[in-house]
């Protein structure tokens, strides 16, 4: 199989289901997931590939989301039925899975948890996480530049700063919070904490 020419094909599929501005970011997400697959020994192709389905459901309106989940018995949260956007993350595996013919559960976990993150992700997940919050086209995000940096030292670091700056910015604005998201941070902010505590890491 040539990979590469896999990639291009699906590059252009998913062109045709998103805005201009939305291809733009999975682009970036792509070309940042390969950059930091490269720099932690991780597949390459997993992570361009995982990049570019990242947000296959985005551009779906709120009632297809729905409509898809109800369809293929997909559960939805109280929360997700009040915020439907929220479901581009689940509906974005099952497509990945069911119209693009991804068959690693990796790629499909890393798209389906790339907004909440959970307990002891994957180096690909948490590749796809990270990727999406500091790709190029990002501008407006706290701690960007020190982020950014921080990503390629040390990727665990990087997603509590992420989690900590999210879960702030939603309380700050009213938002609703997805619970996982919650669940991720205080899991990694134990998880350094013990690391400090045991070999004294920063």
């Amino acid at each position: 199989m040539d990979s590469a020419k896999e990639i291009r094909k699906l590059r252009k599929k998913i062109e045709k289901v998103q805005d201009a501005k939305r291809f733009e970011h999975t682009l970036g997400v792509e070309y940042t997931a390969a950059a930091l697959a490269m720099c932690y020994g991780a597949s390459v192709e997993d992570a361009r590939l995982a990049g570019l389905l990242h947000d296959c459901a985005k551009c779906l309106t709120d009632e297809k989301r729905l409509s898809i989940c109800k369809k293929n018995d997909i559960p939805v949260t109280e929360i997700e039925m009040r915020n439907p956007f929220l479901l581009h993350a689940k509906v974005g595996a099952f497509l990945a899975k069911e119209k693009y013919g991804v068959g690693k559960q990796d790629i499909l976990n890393a798209i389906l948890y790339h907004t909440t993150g959970h307990e002891n992700m994957s180096l690909l997940e948490k590749i796809i996480f990270v990727a999406d919050y500091i790709e190029p086209g990002r501008k407006q995000a706290p701690n960007l530049l020190e982020i950014r940096k921080l990503a390629f030292q040390n990727l665990d670091n990087a997603m509590l700063q992420i989690l900590e700056d999210t879960l702030k910015y939603l309380q700050s604005g009213g938002g609703e919070t997805d619970p996982m998201t919650e669940i991720t941070w205080r899991y990694y902010k134990e998880k350094r904490e013990e690391e400090r505590r045991v070999y004294g890491k920063q």
